[in-house]
């Protein structure tokens, strides 16, 4: 079982302040789903022929990060963390990998997306995104990243009780 030591969202709050609360929990969740299990329980896949595990999820979130801040806002030609080029299905095989590794390189792209938006004037700063090869306000940006954050924390609940049994937020 894991503890629950997330703070939730605020009931009331600005925009600014509600995306940030919003992303960070679902930040913490991802870490909670992954709490108390080895690296080879992280690295347990979901089922044929998905290669989907805990430690992949922690890695892809990782490329999320960075290819939504950092290279949005700051590098556009940042190297991806798992990949010589834009592949974020590579960032799933975890099958080498360790949750030191995987932690450490997804914390990092936290904390870099965390000091972009607090340093950002206004969630209407503008980014270039390369892939779309487009402007993109860091509205959107935060937006998209706790949609993916969303998408991923419900398949880290399957993939968790699979494990273990342990079920819930």
């Amino acid at each position: 079982m894991t503890s629950d030591n997330r703070v939730g969202p605020p009931a009331f709050g600005s925009e600014r302040d509600m995306l940030r609360a919003f992303l960070d929990y679902h930040r913490a969740t991802l870490a909670m789903k992954c709490e108390g299990l080895t690296d080879e329980e992280l690295r347990r896949q979901s089922m044929p022929p998905s290669t989907l595990s805990l430690l992949g999820l922690v890695r892809h979130l990782a490329e999320v990060e960075r290819t939504w801040f950092r290279r949005v806002f700051e590098d556009g030609e940042a190297p991806m963390v798992w990949s010589d080029k834009v592949d974020f299905q590579a960032a799933y095989d975890a099958s080498r990998s360790t949750r030191q590794e995987a932690f450490t390189a997804w914390q990092a792209e936290v904390e870099t997306s965390r000091r972009i938006e607090r340093e950002a004037a206004s969630l209407d700063q503008a980014g270039y995104q390369p892939r779309w090869q487009q402007e993109v306000s860091l509205r959107m940006v935060m937006t998209h990243v706790l949609l993916e954050y969303g998408r991923h924390n419900g398949h880290a609940d399957f993939l968790r009780e699979g494990i273990d049994g342990s079920v819930g937020a």
